[in-house]
């Protein structure tokens, strides 16, 4: 069967970059997807390449205002990848309790639960200058109903001309925040040992 191999030896979160490339490829080799992808992504590294510092340094203050909270990460429902991915590595790498809603969903149901938040949650907003109107709007009026249960809101507005531009640069910035977090907490960012045990007990069955 047709298939590309990805180079092993490092836990999949890790890997990202060839998952997510490769991806994109499969995708255009079967006449899925044009070929506008490849000048996307090369646009995206030198995005990050060139906004690197920028980047460590934003995850960083970041890092300040979500020590020793737990994270509510919303996106608009578009970016909802990166909200899960984002999710993911606080859980993984910081080895934090954290969850992620996308907007407009989180206003039927999440938004009535606010009732009961408290100062020990942080909102974290992913944004985009090209989300819906309607949606931004939701963002902003939310972020005043949040302001009654909380005092730690937060939001990043993501750089790049496209989105997979865009969803790179909130990849790595999430990374770096999850890294960031890590050493703050004082744990092991490549370290799951609860996986492995719950692994080990299910290869007894």
């Amino acid at each position: 069967l047709n298939h590309i191999i990805i180079p092993g030896g490092m836990p999949p979160r890790a890997c990202l970059g060839y998952s997510f490339t490769q991806l994109f490829f499969v995708l255009n080799h079967y006449g899925i997807v044009g070929d506008g992808f490849k000048a996307q992504i090369k646009a995206g590294i030198n995005l990050l390449e060139n906004e690197e510092e920028q980047i460590i340094q934003k995850a960083l203050e970041l890092s300040h205002s979500l020590f020793e909270k737990i994270p509510i990460i919303y996106t608009s429902a578009d970016y909802e990848g990166v909200g899960i991915r984002l999710r993911q590595q606080l859980n993984e790498n910081s080895k934090m309790l954290c969850w992620h809603q996308v907007f407009p969903e989180m206003n039927h149901n999440e938004l009535v639960g606010w009732k009961s938040g408290n100062d020990n949650l942080a909102v974290l907003i992913l944004r985009n200058e090209s989300d819906f109107t309607r949606t931004q709007k939701r963002m902003e009026t939310c972020k005043e109903i949040f302001s009654k249960y909380t005092s730690t809101i937060l939001e990043v507005f993501s750089k790049g001309d496209s989105e997979i531009e865009r969803t790179l640069y909130f990849i790595h910035l999430g990374d770096w925040l999850s890294w960031h977090l890590s050493e703050k907490n004082e744990v092991d960012a490549m370290e799951i040992e609860v996986i492995n045990y719950l692994k080990s007990e299910l290869s007894k069955i």
